[in-house]
């Protein structure tokens, strides 16, 4: 990726242009962007900030996934993916937790022969 960033305002901790030229891409489902960076983004200043890193989101149109492009040090930038991953797999697995108390539920109220 030779191209910088589009963002203009780069946080103080993210040295230019040093820890702008290798990024770290990830894919993140988009429906969990919400639960990671919370309404509207309102969270991801704070990441950004608690990782030292700076993020650029870019939603992918021919699928259901967004870009998250991490940059920063070496460090800052594995520290995040990390950060990022395992809030994605805490959000998967809560998510499959809810779908396996909705069938036990959809299965306690099920009729039985002498009701249908």
């Amino acid at each position: 990726m030779g191209s910088l960033p589009e963002r203009k305002d780069i946080p103080p901790w993210v040295k230019a242009p040093e820890d702008l030229k290798d990024p770290e891409v990830l894919q993140v489902q988009t429906q969990l962007l919400e639960a990671l960076f919370g309404p509207a983004g309102s969270r991801i200043s704070y990441f950004e900030q608690v990782s030292k890193v700076m993020l650029e989101l870019k939603v992918l149109e021919s699928s259901d996934l967004t870009e998250v492009v991490v940059y920063g040090s070496y460090l800052h930038k594995l520290r995040a993916r990390w950060m990022l991953q395992s809030m994605a797999e805490w959000h998967r697995q809560r998510q499959e937790r809810g779908m396996l108390k909705l069938e036990d539920a959809m299965k306690a109220l099920e009729l039985g022969p002498w009701m249908k």
